[in-house]
């Protein structure tokens, strides 16, 4: 493969411990990033660095961190420049689910997604680019979804906070473009995951109808997209969303 000049960056990776967000850091490692997982359980994302680390011979950081707390941002932001003294990828895909029907959903459980997947993307945009904005270059990659695009029924909560962060991708790539910094979005569709097996047969037949490959798409397919967008290759795009859905929103 030709080099993609990821060496040496640092990388964070917010939910970096399982999925998606262990296929990404999984492809930076092979590119010879020093990664940074994040995530809400310590000892999962100390582990998974550790495992990343030996498997790719690279630096690699676990640390814990609540991405809709400021504070606990910020303490990650600290550790990483105490360790890599830089900041050259962010990757915000923190998220959780809690869907129930608009009329059943409960408050708690609208503020938790809200505050989890889009006031946890602004909290990492604003403490990460700070550092960014020193070096006048970097990347960040926002991990939408396809249902803030088209929205979903029991979703409410889910649909808003991904239409959301759209729209934080593209005032924040407008306001540090001149700064060297690019902001861009991926918006998922079906990928193959634990949840997306326990799917029942029926279920999983309705759901591939809608996507003309015919198939579910895979942790590493997000990933392969993250990489382009996080490499020299990609200096000229910024503000765009790029749906990896096998087709199913053209």
């Amino acid at each position: 493969m030709a080099d993609l000049g990821l060496k040496d960056k640092v990388a964070i990776i917010t939910g970096g411990t399982r999925g998606l967000g262990r296929a990404m850091a999984q492809r930076l490692a092979e590119e010879k990033a020093k990664v940074v997982i994040t995530g809400t359980n310590e000892e999962l994302a100390k582990q998974t660095a550790n495992e990343i680390a030996k498997t790719y011979s690279i630096e690699t950081l676990g640390l814990k961190h609540d991405v809709s707390s400021e504070e606990s941002t910020k303490e990650v932001v600290k550790a990483v420049i105490k360790t890599f003294n830089k900041i050259d990828i962010l990757v915000n895909n923190a998220g959780v689910i809690r869907d129930a029907g608009l009329l059943m959903m409960k408050k708690e459980d609208w503020d938790l997604v809200l505050g989890i997947n889009l006031t946890g993307a602004f909290n990492c945009i604003k403490y990460v680019s700070k550092r960014m904005l020193k070096n006048k270059s970097g990347r960040i990659v926002n991990i939408a979804s396809v249902v803030g695009l088209m929205g979903n029924a029991g979703q409410a909560n889910y649909s808003a906070s991904k239409a959301g962060m759209i729209g934080l991708t593209k005032t924040a790539a407008k306001e540090l473009a001149e700064r060297g910094i690019t902001v861009n979005a991926i918006a998922p569709g079906y990928i193959s995951t634990d949840m997306t097996h326990t799917l029942s047969d029926e279920v999983s037949k309705e759901m591939l109808s809608r996507i003309p490959v015919k198939s579910y798409g895979t942790p590493d397919d997000v990933a392969d997209c993250v990489l382009f967008l996080v490499s020299d290759r990609s200096r000229y795009i910024t503000g765009q969303v790029i749906n990896v859905d096998g087709g199913m929103l053209m």
